[in-house]
């Protein structure tokens, strides 16, 4: 089935797509196996040349749509029949590009944004027009929730990525904690713009952005670098998956009483226009 990549490495993803649709959750997964494929076409054990070839292969069929693969025509098909800007997934390819070098290093908060906004920003923009989201404002949260997640992804990683020669956060507790407080910037300007998303498909959001937020909590309980280095990959268990799933209804119900969305992280989305024009991508 098309959603079994999601089953298998996505779990918090996983757990809220039970509340969307069949035909919504069809076109999540073929976006979630277009980018699947991407990340594993970079965290691939081939040397460096080896993923070039592949990924620059890959973007080239993509572009040529080259119906013959299967993720692509997917991934088309939902481009089509959502009106995804091509230049959206373009960005998507710069931001995994980024990491096809002999050593990532990130050394600014612009960069840190465009990267996220890239890999993670565009996703939550593709999702939100599979969600059938319209208002503008709305988007632009759909991205900070995009971009919310990919700073908890990189608080997370840090043993992982420095493996692979990449730094996106310097290997300290001080640093860590420093992403997963941005992060909660993110997170909270997301929320209202959740009440623009079709009643039928909110809940799914709710509970997504409330599982993956929940990451940095148990983050943060380590403490120290010691005990995050020997703490592994790091999860939401399943118990508590549970209970913030049950704490979403109130989310959900919280979300019905919100008229009038006024969006407020622009500092931030001024820092990422430096770089991308977002209301082209919009």
């Amino acid at each position: 089935m098309k959603n079994n990549l999601l089953k298998k490495h996505a779990k918090s993803f996983y757990w809220a797509s039970f509340f969307l649709s069949s035909n919504t959750l069809s076109k999540c997964s073929s976006l979630y196996n277009f980018c699947r494929t991407l990340d594993d076409i970079v965290d691939d054990n081939n040397n460096l040349s080896v993923k070039r070839e592949i990924f620059l292969k890959f973007k080239k069929d993509f572009e040529n749509k080259n119906l013959n693969n299967q993720i692509i025509k997917d991934m088309w098909s939902v481009i089509d029949s959502e009106g995804i800007s091509y230049q959206i997934v373009i960005d998507l390819f710069d931001g995994i590009e980024t990491d096809l070098e002999e050593k990532v290093v990130i050394n600014s908060k612009k960069d840190l944004l465009v990267y996220s906004y890239r890999v993670a920003g565009t996703v939550g923009l593709m999702m939100s027009k599979i969600l059938k989201v319209k208002n503008k404002e709305a988007l632009k949260g759909a991205i900070d929730l995009g971009i919310a997640m990919q700073l908890t992804n990189i608080a997370r990683d840090v043993c992982e990525d420095k493996a692979r020669n990449r730094q996106y956060v310097s290997h300290n507790f001080s640093e860590i904690r420093g992403i997963i407080n941005d992060s909660q910037i993110f997170y909270e300007n997301s929320f209202n713009s959740i009440s623009n998303i079709p009643i039928r498909s909110r809940f799914s959001v709710i509970v997504a952005r409330r599982i993956y937020r929940k990451i940095g909590d148990h983050i943060l309980k380590q403490k120290n670098i010691d005990n995050y280095n020997k703490a592994g990959k790091i999860y939401v268990p399943a118990f508590e998956k549970v209970i913030q799933t049950f704490l979403s209804i109130f989310d959900f119900v919280k979300l019905l009483f919100i008229k009038n969305f006024n969006y407020d992280n622009q500092a931030n989305h001024n820092i990422l226009e430096q770089e991308i024009n977002l209301n082209e991508r919009i």
